[in-house]
């Protein structure tokens, strides 16, 4: 272990065979740091980088805290708020992809949450109360002028579909800049890798079966890039013999109908695979056609 930390900041270090392997908690998440390196020092460096930028992230757009910005724009109660470069990058990364999604992926149907528990019991929210949260749900309704963000009152943004797979880029960018060793980041199944590993050996990554929690359904063989997962095996509601999954349709407020159990996707970044993941489970029965037009690779679970 590392000393240092403070007792919720923990870190772990240990030898693998041929490689480091670091663990932390964050976001939520369990999350690991492999390094291909031979120094000690330098694999403790790397993941010190990796933790401290992870936590920063989830310091910074966690909906969790009431000392950030998330939280002075969720109660900016109509006024504009000015945001930094960081906050910007992210929001007009958000703008793309609601007009991408033709308004299906949307940063301000977090608020849906105060009506749907998904817990696994049985019970569901009363139409008229999906409908009144509702209100308060859709990106053309707020005001986006870089720098200045106006959010009408009632209304939130929830930055939870982008800012894991944000983290695992962010801290991969800052570990290449320390080492060409072989390193791969996965922070609660989000993952990204680069540089080669010694004799061309892959990295082996388990996808979990929605099945059989914590049950690998494969394992694929990572040399470089990124994958991200989604779906609904751990959060939902199950009403007479029907399941309801965690995907709600912004438009709506309902989840979304025939929704893909499980999507796995690969691509040059983990924000980019996570947002493709994300698409494909919006698009309900229609979600692994969404993926062959994307022409990127991929694993479905109905």
């Amino acid at each position: 272990m590392i000393e240092g930390r403070e007792i919720d900041h923990l870190v772990n270090l240990k030898a693998e065979e041929g490689y480091w392997l670091g663990s932390f908690e964050a976001m939520a998440s369990p999350c690991e740091i492999f390094m291909e390196v031979e120094d000690q020092n330098l694999a403790a460096r790397l993941l010190d980088i990796a933790s401290v930028e992870a936590w920063r992230i989830e310091s910074k757009f966690s909906r969790y805290r009431s000392d950030n910005i998330v939280h002075q724009i969720n109660n900016s109660k109509g006024r504009p708020v000015k945001v930094d470069d960081e906050v910007a990058h992210l929001l007009d990364f958000a703008q793309q992809c609601w007009m991408l999604s033709e308004g299906m992926f949307d940063i301000t149907s977090g608020v849906l949450r105060r009506v749907w528990h998904f817990d696994g019991g049985s019970r569901l929210p009363e139409k008229q109360d999906v409908d009144q949260v509702l209100s308060h749900v859709g990106w053309h309704k707020l005001t986006w002028s870089r720098p200045y963000l106006t959010l009408p009152d009632g209304m939130e943004i929830d930055f939870g579909g982008l800012g894991k797979e944000y983290a695992v880029d962010r801290s991969l960018l800052l570990l290449q800049k320390e080492t060409h060793g072989a390193v791969l980041i996965n922070y609660g199944g989000d993952i990204n890798a680069k540089g080669q590993r010694k004799g061309g050996k892959p990295w082996s990554i388990g996808i979990e079966n929605p099945g059989q929690l914590n049950t690998p359904m494969g394992v694929l063989k990572v040399n470089q890039g990124a994958l991200a997962t989604s779906g609904d095996a751990r959060r939902f509601i199950l009403n007479n013999g029907r399941r309801y999954g965690h995907i709600l349709n912004p438009k709506t407020g309902w989840p979304v109908e025939g929704a893909l159990r499980s999507v796995t996707v690969a691509g040059s970044t983990c924000t980019e695979a996570g947002l493709l993941a994300t698409l494909a489970l919006l698009q309900g029965e229609e979600g692994e056609a969404f993926l062959k037009n994307q022409d990127v690779t991929f694993w479905v679970t109905p």
